[in-house]
């Protein structure tokens, strides 16, 4: 039979009523023909009270105790996702992570997946079960003890699934009813995107839009497992949502697909560093030994001298997440007493915000740097820094702007047009 992947995110199981609709959704893929593999996550709201328990008991917690808490919200929606299938009539069971196995690695709140094993689920399709309702975002580690994949690892569960198992494909239902051109939010001029490619998406996740967790589209990518994003609370047909699919099932993309934004940024200059081989090493080396997501570098050649040797000395500017400015800014400081690198001072700017253009049409295509940075010219936005990819172009504003900006482009590219 073939197979299908669907997943649930937690506003789409919040209660059991919303657990009926989706199951509803899932009966009639079984109807269709599908063997179905359900993937759900806890219940809205529920795995940040399990995460203020596991707080409030021990805040210096034993991060494998975190996870076999935190998993449970998963099982609970399991377990009443495969009850309500049963009373719809449909043979159905529940799994959880260390039943089917998912194996990972042992890094508790942050495990990879090392492989998942298809017979036991394969076992039960060949004794005329129609679905199987697995917990998302948790896995069993070398040692026997329970694991969960970080946040959004729901979405990476499903992901790894249709992967393992060959499915047709990996539906994903969540509140929104695809992937748009930009947050309808900030414009009503949006538009819902038909299909995209994985490295749009890709990008687009990875520069905040909060559709798909980037880890998930990744696996998507590499696996070539074609995604669908669709509602859960809309009536739905084969043609619903936005499919993210490989570059070579869209005939033709335009330039620019999509914009995203994120106000959660913040730029970091190092003033007057030393200009020598291997500086960035000794700059970067200590922010990635501590955790600090360094996204936008920029350096500029200093108009000061270093120990009166002239052009010797440069600034470096680099972004990173606003949650993180104090973890790099004592990674820096620790670098400089130990020796490692020397700077006159270290200013911080959180009050900006990155903005993007992106589409894979931007290989083929010239002129839409100048494009963009004519548009935000028009509206008086002033650049801070520039970063560009091969489908990809950022820059970092002033966080007032952020909204402005977004519009100026999405008109400037005309994206509400098909």
């Amino acid at each position: 039979m073939p197979l299908l992947v669907m997943k649930f995110g937690g506003t789409s199981v919040a209660d059991p009523d919303r657990i009926k609709n989706a199951a509803l959704k899932v009966q009639r893929e079984v109807e269709r023909g599908y063997d179905v593999i359900v993937i759900v996550s806890a219940m809205s709201g529920k795995t940040n009270e399990l995460v203020g328990w596991v707080e409030q008991t021990s805040p210096l917690f034993d991060a494998r105790e975190y996870d076999a808490v935190v998993s449970s919200g998963e099982n609970v929606t399991a377990g009443l996702m495969a009850l309500t299938l049963q009373e719809m009539g449909v043979p159905a069971r529940s799994w959880q992570g260390w039943q089917v196995p998912i194996n990972t690695t042992a890094a508790y709140s942050a495990a990879r997946f090392v492989d998942i094993p298809r017979k036991n689920i394969d076992q039960k399709f060949a004794e005329g079960f129609k679905v199987a309702v697995v917990a998302g975002f948790q896995g069993l580690s070398p040692e026997g003890r329970i694991t969960t994949l970080g946040r959004g690892g729901s979405d990476t569960t499903a992901v790894a699934f249709a992967a393992a198992f060959g499915a047709e494909r990996c539906d994903i239902y969540t509140d929104v009813d695809g992937v748009y051109t930009t947050d309808p939010r900030i414009t009503s001029r949006a538009r819902k995107l038909d299909r995209i490619a994985f490295e749009e998406m890709l990008e687009l996740a990875s520069l905040g839009a909060k559709v798909l967790q980037t880890r998930s589209v990744e696996l998507a990518m590499r696996y070539k497992v074609r995604l669908r994003v669709l509602s859960s609370f809309e009536d739905t047909d084969q043609n619903s949502g936005t499919l993210i699919c490989d570059e070579d099932e869209i005939m033709e993309s335009k330039v620019v697909n999509g914009v995203a934004s994120s106000r959660d940024e913040a730029k970091i200059t190092l003033v007057t560093v030393e200009d020598r081989p291997g500086i960035s090493a000794a700059i970067f080396a200590p922010l990635a030994d501590a955790g600090v997501n360094v996204d936008m570098i920029v350096q500029n050649i200093s108009e000061k001298d270093y120990e009166d040797h002239p052009g010797s000395v440069t600034d470096m500017t680099f972004s990173v997440p606003i949650n993180q400015v104090e973890r790099a800014k004592r990674a820096m400081e620790d670098a400089r007493q130990a020796g490692h690198i020397a700077y006159d001072e270290l200013v911080v700017d959180t009050e900006v915000a990155k903005v993007s253009v992106v589409g894979i049409g931007m290989r083929s295509h010239t002129g839409v740097a100048a494009r963009m940075f004519k548009a935000l010219a028009d509206e008086n936005v002033n650049i801070k820094v520039i970063a560009t990819s091969e489908i990809k172009i950022s820059v970092l504003i002033d966080r007032k702007y952020m909204e402005l900006a977004v519009q100026a482009l999405h008109d400037a590219f005309e994206l509400e047009k098909a």
